[in-house]
């Protein structure tokens, strides 16, 4: 019998990563291989919500996805979890419009205590999360009654330190040929060792056309994610030569450790790239070399280190008032006022902004309207103040905010079109003059609350002011009130692709949040504003990353310097 020590110490709630691989999918294209991306989705408050999903894998039956999903794990809840591949043939935000390749339920239990492979030695617990190794559930995957393949998770707790990045620029010279009429279109797949002798695949650059001696981009991995914060783990780095069929050809691959490749800050490092399969001919030397320009490691500011520091959240909200959300005098309009209970206007004003409030000091909000025709003179306008005071449009707080749209109903005669782009480049103005004041400091950004009724009139331009926006300190968030079509509104909310202008510019990064309210009638308004501000912390911090900012007191981490990163 096992003799066991005290107990350790364990949070109820810690962080894990999952990462998926499946076999032997179900085919979902007639002509060619599916192109399968999971989506990860949790039961919360009794309704499946996503909380993740992968990147899309091109052209194979038996896909190994990068992207792993964050989940937080607690002990002392069943956590039902379900699994589902999608056959995804173009990019969209619900994957339910996609073919449907299989599904699996478990808890996140269950993928906890599976197999285990050890990165380190075990201690055995009566507590579930106690190990730290990465652990591995293999079930079958079903479409409807019928197996479809299999599913492979690998769960691993995030221990240590998870917001330090490693920067990583590799290139290849005289690299083996492989394609009959050209050269090789490579790539680099990085995969940790599991521990047990499999590797589990972490990162894939991006393939370069028609060359033998490419010189990759440089990107950013977590530590976590690259080698668990362990600088001993062995890490396989393999370059294979991409093919649009799936079939990507190995050229050669090496081993490494993040001890070894921390050594190229002073000195570039370089292997050689061998084919296992080559190994055995004669006079075989390698199929060529892999050098490591540059590395460098650094920590990621967390959104809690720029809110510390200064930064002030700049809240903005914007009120559609066009004729489609019907006569506010009637009770089938969404501006309609009732003694006992408050329009969807109101609850998505209150629940997003009594969250938004408490990071702007001085509690003065610009409030503004569009799409109506405002007093004295009946002019259309798509960008004015919900007080009428063009030279002070705050309000002081949310119940401020709410006396004006409650007044300004009052007086203006509901209009349109729905066009939205006058009211995000009013806000953007502003977030530009904030950025060319605080281009070494994190002091001012912006976020803009939309609540809208429906489909956009001019989404050409609102396109090209989101682009623009996206270079700026500036969030937008989007909730629909009503039971209209927003399709349109998922398009905008580019989880799957960043926007581009109608010039070709592309988004910078991705900075629209959006949410239907209907889904969040029954629950508590904490949950919607949670669901509406999940994405601004990450924005915030993205945006500031890019441009190299610092927070105005960044906590000090020796020999970890955060570069611009285009």
């Amino acid at each position: 019998m096992a003799q066991f020590g005290p107990p350790v110490q364990t949070s109820l709630v810690t962080r894990v990563s999952l990462s998926f691989s499946c076999k032997g999918l179900w085919n979902g294209d007639i002509l060619s291989k599916s192109d399968s991306a999971i989506q990860v989705m949790m039961e919360c408050g009794g309704k499946w919500t996503e909380v993740g999903r992968t990147e899309v894998i091109k052209n194979s039956l038996n896909p190994e996805f990068t992207e792993s999903v964050e989940v937080d794990y607690r002990f002392e809840e069943v956590q039902k979890m379900k699994f589902i591949v999608y056959d995804v043939d173009e990019a969209v935000e619900d994957l339910s419009q996609q073919v449907l390749l299989g599904d699996m339920d478990c808890s996140l239990a269950q993928v906890s205590m599976s197999t285990v492979h050890t990165h380190a030695t075990i201690i055995e617990s009566f507590y579930v999360f106690q190990i730290v190794s990465a652990r591995t559930l293999t079930e079958e995957i079903h479409l409807g009654e019928f197996p479809a393949g299999t599913m492979n998770i690998t769960a691993e707790e995030i221990v240590g330190s998870s917001n330090v990045e490693v920067m990583l620029q590799f290139e290849g010279q005289h690299l083996d040929k492989k394609d009959v009429f050209s050269l090789s279109d490579p790539y680099l797949e990085i995969s940790k060792d599991r521990g047990d002798g499999t590797f589990l695949p972490v990162h894939r650059t991006p393939h370069i056309d028609n060359t033998l001696d490419p010189k990759w981009k440089p990107f950013n991995i977590s530590l976590q994610k690259l080698c668990a914060n362990n600088y001993d783990i062995r890490l396989k780095i393999a370059c294979y030569d991409y093919d649009d069929d799936g079939g990507h050809d190995l050229i050669g691959e090496f081993y490494t450790t993040m001890a070894e490749m921390a050594t190229a800050e002073t000195l570039k490092l370089q292997w050689e790239c061998i084919n296992p399969k080559k190994q055995k001919k004669k006079g075989y030397k390698n199929s060529g070399i892999i050098l490591l320009n540059s590395i460098q490691t650094y920590k990621v500011p967390s959104f809690l280190d720029y809110i510390m520091g200064g930064c002030q959240i700049n809240f903005t909200v914007g009120i559609d008032f066009t004729a489609s959300n019907g006569n506010p005098t009637q009770p089938s309009s969404l501006h309609y006022f009732q003694s006992y209970e408050p329009n969807e206007y109101v609850k998505a004003l209150s629940a997003v902004g009594e969250v938004c409030q408490d990071y702007d000091t001085d509690k003065m909000f610009p409030a503004l309207g569009y799409g109506c025709k405002i007093p004295p003179n009946g002019q259309i306008s798509f960008e004015f103040p919900l007080n009428f005071n063009p030279t002070n449009p705050y309000c002081h707080g949310i119940p401020d905010i709410i006396a004006a749209y409650q007044n300004c109903v009052r007086q203006i005669e509901l209009y349109g079109p729905t066009n939205v782009a006058p009211i995000i480049n009013h806000v953007a103005r502003f977030a530009d003059a904030a950025a060319k004041n605080q281009q070494y400091a994190a002091s001012n950004y912006f976020i803009l609350l939309l609540i809208t009724d429906g489909v956009i009139s001019d989404i050409t331009d609102t396109v090209t002011a989101i682009v623009n926006a996206s270079y700026l300190p500036m969030s937008l968030i989007i909730v629909g009130v009503g039971d209209a079509d927003f399709s349109q509104m998922n398009f905008l909310d580019c989880d799957e692709g960043l926007l581009k202008a109608r010039n070709g510019t592309e988004a910078l990064r991705d900075i629209v949040q959006f949410v239907p309210f209907r889904d969040y009638r029954q629950v508590a308004p904490a949950e919607l504003a949670k669901a509406v501000l999940a994405e601004v912390p990450k924005q915030v911090v993205d945006y500031y990353i890019k441009k190299g900012i610092q927070p105005n007191t960044p906590p000090h981490i020796p020999n970890m310097q955060m570069p611009t990163i285009s």
